[in-house]
């Protein structure tokens, strides 16, 4: 049982160079579906995994076991061992919780003071143009009662040509329009679960920027302008000593491993395929999930055994 909820802790580990494989061999929309779909997948594994692993050191408090009705002890295995994992998914679930805390106050900390930024702009299609010296360019998510929002400096505008300022915007508006924020928060919250995960948050925020690089190159008509758009921008915000405190969450033109975006896009467009990576990617999750599965199937059967159940055969 120890053993097949250990497996989907230690699968996230491969995750992270499959990711890196996905966006280089296939489309950066099927890229971005993938890798987030895959890294949800295997968080929910292990929240799930240490949730399973937790349950023998609750059963072992007496008014625990007696709310159970238990009427001999758990014996899911070596006692000492089963105890000692028990007791560091409590751990690990602990950590886990006091990072989504402290993760989600500090985004929400930044989303508020880049809304108190523009409350009150002029907002021209959506467009909102911050009189701000530092160049940086990023499209901030809306909500319920907010409406979506291209955030650009004055700084920004300065520095790009006509043609660049349209790939900037197109790239900006492909974020919005694909919600590419929602696939960053999956990550975010992943990788707050699991420590190997946070680097495939990474590959998550590069396949939405190549995504959006792609549509921006499509609505222009020149993927080397498109090309010199990113690079201009990027090259113009690192420049600056500070850039605006965008969240996390606010996917912008500027961001991400900038000499892999221009190079994508000076090549020809990517061509729809199902690399061998994905099919690598499912097995690691399927494994994971039947991984978890029988561990909680095999618990579920110990328990009923310590409530003094006959033992399945």
């Amino acid at each position: 049982m120890i053993t097949l909820l250990l497996i989907p802790l230690l699968l996230p580990w491969a995750l992270a160079p499959l990711a890196r494989r996905t966006t280089q061999r296939v489309r950066p929309e099927t890229a971005l579906w993938a890798i987030t779909c895959a890294t949800a997948a295997l968080a929910v594994g292990v929240v799930a995994s240490l949730g399973i692993l937790l349950l023998p050191l609750a059963l072992a408090i007496p008014p625990a076991a007696a709310l159970a009705e238990l009427i001999r002890p758990l014996t899911a295995g070596p006692r000492p061992l089963v105890l000692g994992a028990s007791a560091l998914s409590a751990g690990g679930l602990a950590v886990a919780a006091v990072r989504v805390v402290r993760g989600i106050t500090a985004e929400v900390a930044r989303v508020r003071v880049v809304r108190r930024l523009v409350h009150g702009l002029p907002d021209a299609g959506g467009l909102c143009v911050l009189d701000d010296p530092r160049p940086d360019a990023f499209a901030l998510p809306g909500g319920p009662v907010r409406p979506d929002r291209i955030v650009v400096t004055s700084g920004m505008l300065r520095v790009l040509g006509p043609v660049e300022r349209e790939a900037l915007l197109a790239h900006e508006r492909a974020h919005l329009a694909a919600r590419h924020h929602l696939f960053l928060c999956v990550a975010q919250f992943a990788g707050w679960c699991h420590p190997a995960l946070t680097a495939v948050a990474d590959h998550v925020s590069f396949a939405a920027e190549r995504a959006a690089d792609e549509a921006a190159a499509r609505r222009c008509g020149d993927r080397g302008a498109a090309a010199q758009a990113v690079g201009r921008a990027a090259l113009a915000a690192k420049s600056a000593r500070d850039t605006v405190a965008a969240p996390a969450l606010a996917p912008g033109a500027a961001t991400g491993p900038v000499p892999a975006r221009v190079r994508a896009l000076l090549a020809p467009a990517p061509v729809r395929r199902v690399a061998p990576v994905l099919l690598a990617m499912l097995v690691v999750c399927t494994t994971a999930g039947a991984s978890s599965l029988a561990g909680a199937a095999w618990l579920h059967q110990d328990v009923e055994v310590a409530q003094g159940e006959a033992p399945a055969d």
